[in-house]
């Protein structure tokens, strides 16, 4: 029996899943985390959300198991993404900080990952969207136990693009730092596959990731 695994859904994108062989006695459970920057308690169906449905969410929630007592490692998303792979807290792993594109540091590959702890129970492992910690390849997730990714090395929003759609410059810019970004690179594995530099682009990700 094929057993799927693991998600990771981020705000503006994450996903990871796993699957293994076992036999019928020895099926392990499929294991669905989704990760949402900026989203409160309260903002999903099954924990009392009003104004508005999450069906899919609340039946993730009733088919599975709902955990109500969790806190964040960090208020920002590198930092927080690193605790919640590695159980640690994020300045015992180094990553203190939200990473830019003019960053050269990430999470050390000796650090231990939920990805690589399931390994070790023969599931596979994969990753989509945000992964934001490190985005030169000894800090991908391929480095970090994952067997496969597609997603976004850092933010969506760490692009020379505002969010009118119009190219950032010296002339217009809001945030400073926009002017040292280069496009978004869309990476399978360890490699960049494309460059998202259009609000267009970055429109069809959602569906990519799906």
């Amino acid at each position: 029996m094929k057993t799927n695994l693991l998600l990771i859904l981020t705000a503006l994108g994450a996903l990871f899943f796993s699957g293994n062989q076992v036999t019928a006695k020895e099926t392990l459970p499929n294991i669905v985390v989704i990760f949402i920057d900026d989203e409160g308690y309260g903002d999903v169906g099954c924990f009392g959300a009003t104004g508005f449905e999450t069906p899919n969410l609340d039946q993730m929630a009733s088919q599975g198991m709902r955990f109500t007592n969790f806190y964040s490692g960090s208020a920002v998303c590198s930092p927080s993404r690193a605790a919640l792979l590695t159980g640690c807290y994020p300045p015992r792993v180094g990553i203190t900080k939200v990473l830019f594109p003019f960053d050269n540091i990430g999470m050390n590959q000796e650090e231990t990952t939920i990805a690589e702890m399931l390994k070790q129970k023969s599931y596979v492992t994969a990753i989509v969207g945000k992964w934001h910690l490190g985005h030169q390849q000894e800090f991908l997730p391929l480095q970090h136990g994952f067997d496969e990714y597609l997603g976004l090395p850092y933010s969506n929003d760490m692009w020379p693009v505002h969010y009118n759609g119009k190219p950032v410059s010296s002339e217009n810019f809001l945030k400073e730092w926009k002017l040292n970004c280069p496009s978004l690179p869309l990476i399978d594995g360890n490699e960049k596959i494309e460059e998202i530099s259009t609000l267009g682009d970055m429109a069809q990700l959602t569906t990519r990731y799906t």
